[in-house]
């Protein structure tokens, strides 16, 4: 039987070796991760910055259910997903489930409300700022929203990194939709619970490892983003 000594050096061994088993699941989380926040991003900055610059009828309680999905239990998401893909689901027909685009589809849910959450306390508190600039411009609305994105960019960055990470760092989610299978949906948080589960505990470490460096890879560019956005913006 392995010891934790032994396990973690197997473990360093597997990373340095770049064994193939270990990069194929990493870059397939890497893969579906990247995807789910690119989508995410595309519809979340402009979604959160026209809830900062339009008021309407029940804007609050939007922005309610909103600052709540941030919190939404990934098991839920992945429920919902999968009742949706499944073959008694209404997309069902489209063969998605337990494949990686459910996996990013369940991902976008979980990361979307965060990014645009954040975006519209960001962009409310920008236009506050430059409302009276922006008037005399004579920019309408919606010609204002790119303008503020592009001010607020560096911000936004750290913000599409944070839900970066908890797409990359996510577990119960992409189990139910994507079925943690070999060589097909296997990724990092899913094997780490699986090798565990059956004594390998040289591969969960070594993708713990890796998992680990990545998220604190995503703190350190947020972190440097947010000192340049400092120095520049004074």
């Amino acid at each position: 039987m392995l010891t934790s000594d032994n396990a973690f050096s197997t473990a360093l061994a597997l990373i340095l070796s770049m064994d193939s088993a270990l990069i194929s699941i990493v870059m397939l989380s890497l893969q579906v991760s990247l995807m789910a926040v690119v989508i995410a991003s595309l519809l979340a900055l402009p979604l959160g910055a026209a809830l900062a610059l339009w008021r309407f009828p029940g804007r609050n309680a939007v922005i309610i259910v909103l600052n709540a999905l941030m919190g939404l239990p990934p098991v839920v998401a992945g429920l919902c997903v999968y009742l949706l893909l499944s073959r008694a689901g209404p997309l069902g027909s489209w063969g998605l489930l337990f494949t990686p685009t459910a996996m990013v589809i369940a991902q976008v849910i979980l990361v979307l409300p965060i990014i645009a959450a954040l975006t519209r306390q960001q962009i409310e508190t920008l236009h506050g700022e430059y409302a009276e600039q922006l008037q005399s411009l004579g920019l309408t609305r919606p010609r204002m929203i790119p303008t503020l994105l592009w001010d607020a960019r560096f911000g936004l960055l750290t913000v599409i990194l944070a839900g970066f990470g908890r797409a990359s760092a996510e577990v119960g989610a992409v189990m139910i939709v994507g079925g943690n299978i070999d060589g097909v949906t296997r990724v990092m948080t899913t094997s780490i619970v699986l090798e565990t589960s059956k004594g390998n505990l040289p591969m969960a470490l070594g993708l713990g490892i890796i998992l680990l460096i990545l998220v604190t890879m995503i703190n350190a560019i947020a972190h440097m983003i947010g000192e340049t956005a400092k120095k520049r913006l004074g």
